[in-house]
């Protein structure tokens, strides 16, 4: 296998689950114009999960630039090995890059800085095909850290990028009501049963199914939850804005007002690291 055969596969995974996600997105429209109650409503919130990929493209831009670069630079500067590039090195690239989102995903609900940014995905009171692009606008800087521990274990940086692309690529798809539940598949790969129930801010769902691809991540460390009723969805607060520039920064004045009101310098502190909700007095006795 050579580096442009990896390039292409990569490439051809990407539009095979972005058609997909195509298919279905247009069938969740027709639904909404033909069928909804809320059609208004409805595209409106369509629109601003859409609004969404104008500062993170921007950024993104930016960051993958970076990325790419800091990649190299990691992988010359400190790593004498390398992973041959090699069809069972793609494969394993690929379950070390699920491996690392599910982390990824799940730091980033657990440390409330970073909750600034993937809130943003799950600040929707809908569930479709649009708010899987529905990102904060620096999602990205903390992916590109928490993907460097592939570099340092001799992966080169395309098989990074690879796995990347096809762990994201591949949950497309899973944002829609459209299909319900899948007996057995459910138990091993995410699908939108395990992915409704990621997005559902009722107290049994809060904080479950990380998984990328796979479910089985979650199964192992005790993340794991299957689908019951149908979920409440977006945040455990109260928030329903169609504003775009709300829904970009909903977080972050929560957050600055926090830390501006700490007591401490290191009040202030816990206030980015800790989980969202996290208060001084429920930790004094640490």
């Amino acid at each position: 296998m050579t580096l442009d055969m990896l390039e292409t596969l990569g490439t051809r995974i990407d539009e095979a689950f972005f058609l997909i996600g195509g298919a279905i997105l247009l069938i969740e429209v027709a639904e909404v114009l033909f069928k909804g109650s809320h059609k208004g409503r409805s595209l409106a919130e369509m629109a601003v999960s859409a609004s969404t990929q104008i500062p993170s493209i921007l950024i993104e831009v930016f960051v993958l630039t970076f990325a790419y670069g800091l990649y190299y630079l990691l992988s010359e500067a400190l790593v004498s090995w390398s992973i041959p590039l090699a069809w069972w090195s793609v494969v394993l690239a690929l379950i070390a890059a699920d491996f690392t989102y599910y982390w990824e995903h799940r730091i980033a609900h657990e440390v409330r800085l970073l909750w600034t940014q993937h809130a943003v995905h799950h600040s929707s009171r809908e569930y479709n095909i649009v708010t899987g692009i529905r990102f904060g606008p620096l999602e990205g800087v903390w992916s590109l850290i928490a993907h460097i521990p592939l570099i340092l274990m001799g992966f080169s940086p395309e098989m990074v990028f690879f796995g990347i692309i096809v762990v994201l690529a591949y949950q497309t798809w899973i944002h829609t009501e459209l299909v319900g539940k899948l007996p057995g598949f459910d138990l091993v790969m995410n699908s939108p049963s395990n992915h409704r129930v990621h997005h559902g801010c009722d107290d049994k769902y809060l904080d479950k199914n990380y998984g990328g691809i796979t479910v089985i991540w979650d199964q192992l460390f005790g993340t794991f939850q299957p689908e019951d009723e149908t979920p409440r969805y977006g945040l455990k607060r109260d928030f329903d804005s169609r504003n775009p520039i709300k829904v970009w920064f909903s977080e972050l004045p929560g957050l600055w007002r926090d830390m501006r009101g700490a007591r401490t310098w290191g009040d202030a502190w816990r206030y980015m690291t800790r989980p969202p909700g996290w208060a001084p007095s429920a930790d004094r006795s640490e």
